[in-house]
């Protein structure tokens, strides 16, 4: 049996001291926004908390869907990766970036950096994505989705180029007989297409990858919602899962903060996954299991 932990959208808080000389780009609109509504919908403690909680589980890896800064301020960068750490070493995590990783021209690429192993895996040549973490019969296919994009725009990026090295690796680990995660961090599915500027381009050949080779699941963030969603597989339809924002406060407007923990095992020709949804209610303190629910 292995188990797998999904946890998104960290948006580290607070923000470290902002410079007039920081916001003389995209940042001017998205420090705007930390102002007027982030600021308060997001806990400095929550994230803290959930990752202490999500440790506690000793998952054999914990994927991280993205969005673990606010701005790409270096020193943001250097939180999460003190945050990243709290949630385990490199062995144990692995992350895929998100649009608040790749705020501006650059900023993913020192994120990567700073990042190394947790942001990384074995890869089919020298292109960082799709990359591969395997543990047991299960095996995590990290995606990026992530572009530097205009004001107002969080939309993500899927390309011909990952596309096939993503074909390949399904190929390879579903003829080897993996149970096949692909995490990315722009939901793929058509209930996101709107609005265009924070949706998925690219999403139709992703999902098209999927039907032609198959895949066992798919998790992303983005949204800060949890939900579970389907598109067509190879022989039947594959689940995509969303999960909470990771700092979001239990008094906020939004779904207070979570993460999913997943069992998964070969039982003679068949898979069994049962996912528990673990997080704060909007009532109380306490980190509590939320649900229950069968996915195979």
């Amino acid at each position: 049996m292995s188990t797998i932990a999904h946890i998104s959208d960290i948006h580290l808080a607070p923000l470290p001291k902002v410079r007039l000389r920081d916001l003389i780009n995209k940042r001017a609109t998205g420090y705007i926004n930390w102002k007027l509504k982030r600021n308060h919908d997001m806990c400095p403690d929550a994230a803290k908390n959930l990752a202490d909680h999500l440790s506690s589980q000793r998952a054999d890896i914990s994927v991280v869907t993205g969005d673990l800064v606010n701005l790409a301020l270096p020193k943001e960068v250097e939180t999460a990766t003190k945050w990243l750490r709290r949630l385990g070493t490199s062995s144990q995590v692995c992350m895929v970036p998100g649009n608040h990783d790749a705020y501006l021209h650059g900023a993913l690429a020192k994120a990567q950096k700073a990042y190394g192993p947790y942001a990384s895996g074995e890869t089919l040549d020298q292109s960082p994505y799709p990359f591969v973490r395997r543990v047991g019969q299960v095996a995590v296919i990290g995606c990026s989705s992530a572009i530097a994009t205009p004001p107002f725009i969080a939309a993500g990026h899927f390309d011909k180029k990952q596309g096939e090295r993503l074909t390949k690796c399904l190929q390879i680990l579903g003829d080897a007989g993996f149970f096949r995660i692909v995490a990315i961090h722009h939901p793929p599915i058509k209930q996101f297409i709107r609005p265009y500027r924070k949706a998925l381009a690219g999403a139709k050949l992703f999902r098209q990858i999927l039907k032609a080779n198959g895949a066992e699941m798919v998790l992303h963030g983005h949204t800060h919602k949890s939900s579970i969603h389907t598109i067509e597989g190879l022989d039947s339809k594959i689940p995509v899962i969303g999960v909470a924002a990771a700092s979001t406060c239990p008094s906020s407007n939004s779904p207070p903060a979570r993460y999913n923990l997943f069992k998964i095992e070969k039982l003679q020709n068949r898979w069994s996954c049962t996912m528990r949804e673990f997080g704060y209610q909007r009532v109380g303190e306490n980190i509590v299991q939320r649900l229950q629910l069968r996915i195979y």
